[in-house]
């Protein structure tokens, strides 16, 4: 520091006030502009891996934490420029190990996410696109992996809300992974008929049905699974090219069948009536006409 002493104007100079502002703006555009081409870089390169690759989950994840290492690195560099500052450099760099038990014990859960992100990485139990099964408030929810941020996992479901779920807590918990290699599942769809129906009869058409779909990849089977108080229950097993093609795949088989069923003589048996019970208590309006005029 003798040479800016001695030589240097004094917005040069780090011990001056000019001097020490002049280099806390270097310092942060320095940081910010290695941070934004470190962003900009990773963006290129996925940008470019048509063909998958790199781990892309991976990838954002380690940098966010690098572009936060920077800022980190750029601050105590500051402060070991800048002599007014130096004794706290110097101090931030020996009590490292106080600072960490203070800040652990300060933020564990915000730690312990970060470590649990960190451990999602390595064990690579999903990745981006996944579509995943979780336990949440609201109950069992069934989403798109968007993003792994260093403190929680987002998750968009099929009505485009957004599910944020702490590391930690997806790390721990059990989730199903409806993607994973091979993303086909098996659909199946339930009919009801009643007993004077043709059973070989309704399970043609409902094969039929199911081989003539676009979205059907393989017919599994359609057997008989359950005998009910009013009807049977036909079981129609199709693979289909995901789970969200599911959804729309039983929609479709359901009304087709429905349709189907009547004009080929199958019967399908209706809903329980529902009865309307009347208050008996209050009169009815003919009563009451009839008592006015009497």
């Amino acid at each position: 520091m003798k040479l800016f002493d001695q030589t240097s104007p004094g917005f040069l100079n780090p011990s001056t006030v000019e001097g020490a502002i002049l280099y806390a703006i270097i310092f942060t555009i320095s940081a910010w502009l290695f941070g934004r081409l470190l962003r900009v870089t990773v963006e290129h390169v996925l940008a470019r891996d048509k063909h998958d690759h790199f781990d892309r989950m991976a990838i954002k994840f380690i940098a966010k934490l690098l572009r936060y290492c920077v800022y980190a690195f750029a601050f105590v560099a500051y402060a070991h420029f800048v002599p007014s500052l130096s004794s706290l450099g110097t101090a931030s760099l020996t009590s490292i190990s106080v600072i960490t038990v203070v800040v652990g014990l300060a933020a564990q859960n915000t730690l312990g996410n970060l470590v649990a992100g960190i451990a999602l990485l390595l064990y690579r139990p999903f990745k981006l696109g996944d579509r995943l099964q979780v336990m949440a408030p609201t109950g069992l929810e069934t989403g798109i992996v968007e993003s792994l941020t260093l403190g929680y996992t987002l998750l968009r479901t099929d009505e485009n809300r957004r599910v944020v779920v702490p590391n930690s807590l997806m790390a721990s918990q059990t989730s199903i992974n409806l993607t994973g290699n091979d993303p086909r599942v098996l659909c199946s769809v339930l009919f009801n008929i009643s007993y004077d129906s043709d059973i070989d009869k309704a399970r043609a058409i409902l094969l039929s049905l199911a081989g003539k779909h676009p979205k059907v990849k393989s017919v599994s089977g359609c057997p008989l699974t359950q005998l009910g108080s009013s009807g049977i229950t036909l079981s129609l097993d199709v693979w289909c090219p995901d789970a969200l093609t599911a959804i729309t795949l039983r929609c479709d088989l359901l009304e087709q069948a429905i349709k189907r069923f009547p004009a080929e003589g199958i019967n399908v048996p209706t809903p329980h009536t529902i009865v309307v019970l009347k208050d008996t208590r209050r009169p009815s309006v003919e009563h009451e006409k009839a008592a006015i005029t009497s």
